[in-house]
């Protein structure tokens, strides 16, 4: 665990993004922010707009449209689960630990949702 001043993606570098470079060997991509450019291999992040007022081209605006509506389910799934789970709001653990505890409330919420 990093301390709380630690960019996301520093961290990431440290933690996550070795077994997302070996998904990204074998062929699985990642999606993410753009918060993540320049992480690396098999990362994908939408594309930055062009300084001085341009606009990007038809390809590459379906491109972030296609991003940014794949990581809207993740996206939506963390925020129901925090919201529905104030246990999660101030969760300080390490990133294993609180895989669990996600786990657990992420079944307990489909259960109550009889999804």
């Amino acid at each position: 665990m990093e301390p709380g001043y630690t960019h996301d993606l520093t961290a990431a570098r440290l933690h996550a993004l070795p077994l997302l470079y070996v998904a990204a060997h074998e062929g699985v991509p990642t999606l993410a922010d753009k918060a993540y450019t320049g992480a690396g291999a098999g990362i994908r992040v939408p594309i930055r707009r062009p300084r001085g007022g341009q606009v990007l081209d038809p390809g590459t605006r379906g491109w972030n449209s296609y991003v940014n509506s794949e990581r809207a389910f993740v996206e939506h799934g963390i925020a129901h689960l925090k919201t529905r789970w104030r246990a999660l709001h101030h969760v300080s653990l390490c990133p294993w630990r609180i895989s669990a505890i996600v786990a657990t409330s992420l079944v307990l919420s489909r259960l109550e949702n009889r999804y």
